[in-house]
């Protein structure tokens, strides 16, 4: 069916105003091309490298990390405009703060940055297969998404989990802690690279762990690090898909930053009451976000709605059912899907800047 239109009426436009939007434009491409230096700094070393050796100029940088002198020289101009390192006219010489260092070269620390550009990075890569998608309602599947979109994910959450999981989230559960400490069973639905269940395996060396995903070279990466961590003997990573969990008698099951990408939450949710012991708790960890649109119209939302149309939603798309419920999908929305499944108690137990925690009892 065809669209008729009226245009509008001509109206005289506010050159300051055109203006001002114009260069408000060139300053996000700047930040969109920074996205991909952000990634070149970290993957050949460069913020390291200022950290190591203090302030440098382009030749040593380049031979402190072994790169082109010409490389470094328009990188470091680059992040100088940008002012994310810091530049003296007079030495000649570029330096990064102490702040800065901590963002770019700190994985312990929560403000960690390196693992949000490179999930960001990978997926405006793959963004001409979601141009394709977006004409005709089809996804576009996490496991077709390229390496960065991966590991970049769980750079990004993982200092987040890191400095909240043990300390604050799991505290917060009504009863989990002292479950986990006598020994408890535990899944770890939607694990990714296992960050998270490998974090409650080191805390909690009487209870045991098992992450599923669906993606299998998430499990085999997830193995890798657990053997690592010395703990691969209790937690344990399988395949499978979220609404099939082998087992059950679970006292904690655990979804982190996973369930608005899955295509049939409810399904999934369903999945999770059958699995639990009947004093179990479920704990969702979800993006921030309020219930309604303008709630989110600010930094975070912008960036997570960026990642629910590009990411998030096509992932969801791609399986059965394709709910899509969107990255900011807000807790009253994560509550319809508990009640759904025949869940009785909802509540928010904590938040950062970043995450909601969401307690779940039948």
């Amino acid at each position: 069916m065809a669209i008729t239109t009226t245009p509008p009426p001509a109206t005289e436009l506010d050159p300051d105003k055109l203006m001002g939007f114009v260069f408000r434009a060139v300053d996000e491409v700047g930040a969109c091309l920074n996205g991909a230096l952000v990634v070149m700094g970290d993957q050949l070393g460069y913020y390291r490298a200022l950290v190591d050796y203090g302030p440098l100029a382009a030749p040593e940088l380049a031979r402190a990390t072994d790169t082109d002198e010409h490389y470094a020289r328009e990188w470091l101009n680059a992040q100088a405009a940008g002012d994310y390192i810091d530049y003296d006219p007079e030495a000649g010489l570029f330096s990064i703060s102490p702040e800065h260092a901590a963002a770019f070269t700190d994985e312990s620390s929560p403000a960690f940055l390196p693992g949000l550009f490179q999930i960001a990075h990978g997926t405006i890569r793959d963004t001409p297969k979601i141009l394709e998608a977006a004409r005709t309602g089809a996804g576009y599947g996490w496991h077709e998404h390229n390496t960065d979109v991966h590991a970049g994910c769980e750079r990004f959450f993982r200092p987040g989990y890191l400095a909240n999981l043990v300390n604050g989230w799991l505290p917060a559960l009504d009863g989990v802690v002292a479950k986990l400490e006598r020994g408890a069973k535990i899944a770890d639905i939607g694990c990714g690279y296992g960050a998270s269940a490998i974090l409650i395996a080191q805390a909690f060396p009487n209870s045991t762990v098992l992450g599923t995903d669906y993606h299998a070279g998430s499990i085999e990466v997830a193995r890798q690090r657990a053997a690592e961590a010395g703990v691969d003997g209790r937690a344990t990573f399988q395949t499978t898909d979220s609404t099939e969990h082998p087992g059950g008698g679970y006292d904690l099951v655990t979804m982190f930053d996973c369930l608005h990408d899955m295509g049939d939450p409810v399904g999934a949710a369903r999945q999770v009451k059958e699995i639990l012991a009947p004093d179990g708790t479920w704990m969702i960890v979800e993006p921030i976000a309020g219930d309604r649109p303008e709630e989110n119209f600010n930094p975070v939302g912008r960036v997570y709605y960026a990642f629910s149309t590009l990411l998030c939603t096509p992932t969801s798309l791609a399986q059965d059912v394709g709910t899509a419920l969107g990255t900011q999908a807000g807790p009253a929305r994560i509550r319809d899907v508990t009640t759904a499944a025949g869940f009785t108690q909802f509540r928010t137990v904590a938040s950062t800047p970043f995450n909601n925690v969401f307690e779940v009892r039948v």
